[in-house]
Order: structure tokens, then C-alpha cells, then sequence
């Protein structure tokens, strides 16, 4: 075996941004992706995947407050559930087929996946993550009114709902996703950065609030003692000056130059940043680790070497 890897797939993986949402048009985007994966594991590698589910489970909420007049709407958090299932068995069906077709004898299976967030978290305190449908001023008052829903003004399109974006601290599942991976499986998990759950009276409860899939997913590399951190977005590289005249690539950087270009507002907050501070966390989590950031098509020429942004400890290029 190559190594571990934890492959954070982007929305592109999913979903192409041109065409309608249907379920046959989702599918066939994940087909390609299945195709990529499997590229990847054909070399060797021992492969875990996460996703974001931002467009998907934004359908969901607005499908169920749309028919809340017939059938009461679901809690966010059950919608985050909805969302795991709905992608994991697009993915494990499409990597069925590839494996198949490869002759590649391995299980997929997705684990619906909580994640414990501090209740205390500050975030709880300061929402931002817009979620679901657009409202005028005065069903926004509604909601605020009657649910106690947080509403902000969102680029001049109308109101949204925003919920807390804590950090992840505890993976529920992570026992389960070990038993399937140390057997050969792939497993699908921390869909969406995983559902958010608080502890409460013994138990756990599940909150409105969105965990960032990346560090959801850099939280798992490091439980599952991973080699390597696969972020895959819409772009080859990471760059400095992004669309600018002097715009620069990044090839091999240590956690210390990200952390500079960090600060000097290299990265965009929703987008790279997250990105980026995944991978700083990642690679200083342990000797020998590193993580990259690339996209998909590229994915396999990165773990080879030949392109992507990677970063790495200070010590590690140094």
C-alpha cells in the first residue's frame, strides 16, 4: 500500500454548476468523479472520502419549507442526514460500477456521520452560513418571530437564514469507519463536515449550524492516523494575487509561508481559506504529513508529484 489518503471532494465533484440539479445530471457528474477515485486506488492507495453538500442539502431546506404547508419541515440537522445519504449512495453506486468494470474488489460503503461541536462554541454566538431559500423583509420578521430563526440581508437578493459554522472536535463514527477501512473499504463519511451534534443530558443533540468540510475532513485525517490530505476544488494550484496582473502559483510551500500569505489576505473566507488552514492543520499535526490542494482531473498527477499546491511542515521543506 502507497498510503492513506482522505479525499475531500469539492462541489464540482458532485454537481456541475451548469447544469439543472436533476438526479440524472448529479449522477452523471459522479461518474466522472468515480472514474478519478479510482485511478486512485488502483495505484495503491487506501482511500477515505468526504464531500461538501452545500448546493444539495440547500434543496433539501427549500423543498421541505416550500411544502411546510402540507408536511411539517425538518430541523436543519435532518436535512444535513438526508443529504449524506442521498450523496453516499450516488458515490457508492458509481464507484460500484468503475470497480466492476475495473475488476477492482472492493466494498464502498457511506456512514451517516455526527460530529460533536463544543455548545459554547463562539460561533454560535456570531451565525454567518447562509443557508436555505431567499425571503422578502417581511416573512424574514415571520421566521424570526415565530421560529427564533437568525435573518440577514443577503446581497440585495432578499433575506437568508444563518446558522453557527463550529469547529469539529469529535468524530461520532470514527470507530465504525475504522473497522471498514482497516477491512479494505471505502468509506464514505463527514458528508457536509459531518452533522453537527452537541452533548446534552448523556446523549447528543443535533443543532442548526454547518461544520466546514474541510476541517471536518482534516479532523478525520488526523484520527485516522492518515498519510496524506487530498483537498480537490476548482483549481490546479493554490495562487497568491488570485486574478491579478501578478498572480502567482504555489508548488511546494511550508505551513509558515501559508500562514504569511495567510495573513496577508491572500485567500478568499468560503472558498480558499478554509482550504488552506485544513492543510497548515494537517501538515503540522505530524512529522511526515502533508496535505495538497488541487483539482480533481488532477488529482492522481498530484499525489504523483507532478502538480498541485502542496503543503507541508516547516521542518519538512526546510
Amino acid at each position: 500500500m502507497k498510503g492513506k489518503v482522505v479525499i475531500a471532494l469539492g462541489g464540482n465533484a458532485l454537481q456541475d454548476k451548469d447544469m439543472v440539479p436533476t438526479a440524472e445530471s448529479q449522477l452523471n457528474a459522479v461518474r466522472r468523479t468515480a472514474s478519478y477515485i479510482a485511478d486512485i486506488i488502483e495505484e495503491g492507495y487506501s482511500v477515505v472520502l468526504t464531500h461538501g453538500n452545500g448546493p444539495q442539502v440547500g434543496n433539501i431546506v427549500i423543498q421541505n419549507e416550500t411544502a411546510s404547508n402540507i408536511i411539517p419541515a425538518m430541523p436543519f440537522d435532518i436535512c444535513g442526514a438526508e443529504s449524506q445519504g442521498m450523496i453516499g449512495y450516488m458515490i457508492q453506486q458509481c464507484l460500484g460500477e468503475v470497480f466492476k468494470e475495473r475488476k477492482i474488489e472492493k466494498g464502498v460503503a457511506t456512514i451517516v456521520t455526527q460530529v460533536i461541536v463544543d455548545k459554547d462554541d463562539p460561533a454560535f454566538l456570531h451565525p454567518t452560513k447562509p443557508i436555505g431559500p431567499f425571503y422578502s423583509k417581511e416573512e424574514a420578521e415571520m421566521l424570526i418571530k415565530n421560529k427564533g430563526y437568525e435573518m440577514v440581508e443577503d446581497s440585495g437578493r432578499g433575506y437568508r437564514r444563518v446558522v453557527a459554522s463550529p469547529e469539529p472536535k469529535e468524530i461520532v463514527e470514527l470507530s465504525t469507519i475504522k473497522l471498514l477501512e482497516n477491512n479494505g473499504v471505502v468509506v464514505i463519511t463527514a458528508g457536509g463536515g459531518g452533522i453537527p451534534v452537541v452533548k446534552e443530558n448523556g446523549g447528543l443533540k443535533g443543532v442548526a449550524a454547518v461544520i466546514d468540510k474541510d476541517l471536518a475532513s482534516e479532523k478525520l485525517a488526523e484520527d485516522l492516523d492518515a498519510d496524506i490530505l487530498l483537498i480537490l476544488t476548482a483549481v490546479e494550484k493554490v495562487y497568491i494575487n488570485y486574478k491579478k496582473p501578478d498572480e502567482k502559483a504555489l508548488d511546494v510551500i511550508s505551513s509558515d509561508e501559508a500562514q504569511r500569505y495567510l495573513e496577508e489576505g491572500h485567500f478568499a473566507p468560503g472558498s480558499m481559506l478554509p482550504k488552506v488552514k485544513a492543510a497548515m492543520r494537517f501538515a503540522n499535526s505530524k512529522h511526515g504529513r502533508r496535505a495538497i490542494i488541487t483539482s480533481l482531473e488532477k488529482a492522481y498527477d498530484a499525489l504523483c508529484g507532478k502538480t498541485g499546491t502542496v503543503i507541508v511542515e516547516k521542518t519538512a521543506k526546510d
